[in-house]
């Protein structure tokens, strides 16, 4: 009567890999770019506080940190005080409107961050910001 019962021949059943392969390529990609602007500066403990400002993104903030060693750096280069004063007022000869954000570890005492402020304010910067933590579950 003219029609086989059996399997079909010719027909595979493959899984189309392609539509995997570009997620996973746009995903790998997304963390190339998000992964170097969360380790920007050095790795301070943070202090905490309840309410927290929120920014504008005009300009990439200049991101000096400060650790418990009460060492500073810019950006990932660490300085002495002379050599801090004279990088930042080469930044703002570059960029003078650019915004500095000190990431002052919470076990320093006020002067030591004070004195890194003071140094950014002498070298021309007109913003300068304290980076803290908020606190949750309030």
């Amino acid at each position: 009567m003219g029609m086989a019962a059996g399997p079909q021949k010719g027909l595979k059943s493959e899984i189309n890999v392609t539509p995997l392969v570009d997620v996973v390529l746009v995903l790998l990609i997304i963390f190339m770019v998000v992964t170097p602007m969360l380790q920007r500066g050095k790795d301070v403990k943070l202090p905490q506080a309840a309410k927290v400002d929120e920014e504008k993104k005009e300009v990439d903030p200049l991101i000096l940190s400060i650790t418990l060693e009460k060492t500073v750096w810019v950006e990932s280069d660490q300085y002495d005080d002379a050599g801090l004063a004279e990088r930042l007022t080469r930044e703002f000869a570059a960029q003078p409107g650019r915004k500095v954000l000190v990431k002052g570890d919470q076990r320093l005492t006020f002067g030591d961050v004070r004195k890194v402020m003071e140094t950014a304010r002498k070298a021309g910067a007109k913003s300068v910001s304290l980076a803290v933590e908020e606190l949750k579950g309030k």
